[in-house]
């Protein structure tokens, strides 16, 4: 590999794209996406497959060209567009082929039913109906035609038109901002009384709406930031990382990245030091930064 571009964790994690591209939300929606993003790639006419880690987002996803596939009963099941990525607790595989084309809203987890009014789920992948797959086929043709920007501005606006539309001041929102500044580190209790609520309601609400507990979440936050760390820092000291991140220890911070990884740690550092060390013209592998 001859560079290694640290973008965003996103559907295509750790695997090569021809064109990757970011863009910061608008301000009225920095409380509720990370970003949105478009992704293209030809994978050639050979089915392809990818795997995609676990972070602690909720990713809405529009796929244009040859579509993609999960596995399912012995057999590949093609995903409508659009579709969701929830929380993951374990690496999922997606098949492809040809021209991939995808444009991604990364969303905290908890804002996806405020937003959308779709809980995040324990579902790995999200089959779901909504008005919002109705901009699938302006998106298509906005695509085709290479008119990225004004496809992009347009799933912008559908956004902002949902965000205007609930409080800004909502009980999750407020819990959400305070984990992500706690890097996931922060004890439930804090994370209810910065969201002016008992840990009762805040659990019963966040789970709701993420499909999972305040706690798993907060898990989640710092594993990928142990596994960005790594990846950009292969030598980094384990043990430190753990301190820092409000692990027990070392083991405690290893179980927990096998636990959502299916590796350890080490094993992780060690891939991408070598990745690192072998980069081709064509690979570029992105991750949350």
């Amino acid at each position: 590999m001859e560079e290694i571009k640290i973008e965003g964790q996103s559907f295509e994690n750790d695997i090569s794209f021809n064109m990757h591209q970011e863009f910061e939300p608008p301000e009225e929606l920095r409380d509720a996406i990370k970003c949105f993003w478009y992704d293209s790639r030809d994978f050639g006419e050979l089915q392809s497959s990818f795997e995609v880690l676990p972070d602690g987002y909720a990713e809405i996803i529009f796929h244009f060209g040859s579509g993609c596939s999960i596995s399912y009963n012995e057999g590949l099941q093609p995903l409508p567009s659009p579709f969701m990525v929830g929380l993951l607790n374990q690496p999922v595989i997606f098949y492809t082929k040809n021209r991939l084309e995808i444009i991604g809203i990364r969303c905290f987890p908890w804002t996806v039913f405020d937003l959308l009014g779709l809980p995040s789920g324990k579902d790995r992948v999200h089959i779901f109906e909504h008005p919002i797959a109705q901009l699938h086929s302006t998106l298509n043709k906005w695509i085709e035609a290479g008119k990225i920007d004004e496809a992009l501005a347009g799933v912008k606006q559908y956004f902002l038109h949902a965000r205007s539309q609930i409080a800004v001041d909502s009980m999750l929102f407020k819990a959400g901002v305070a984990m992500t500044k706690a890097n996931g580190s922060m004890p439930v209790s804090l994370v209810a009384a910065a969201a002016h609520a008992t840990v009762r309601t805040l659990e019963r609400n966040f789970k709701q709406s993420s499909g999972y507990t305040v706690k798993d979440v907060s898990g989640l936050m710092r594993f990928e930031k142990v596994r960005n760390q790594l990846w950009l820092h292969p030598d980094s000291n384990i043990a430190g990382l753990a301190h820092e991140l409000g692990y027990t220890d070392q083991s405690h911070l290893s179980r927990e990245f096998k636990r959502y990884s299916g590796t350890t740690p080490a094993a992780f550092a060690r891939k991408a030091k070598k990745a690192q060390q072998a980069v081709s013209n064509d690979f570029v592998a992105f991750i949350q930064d």
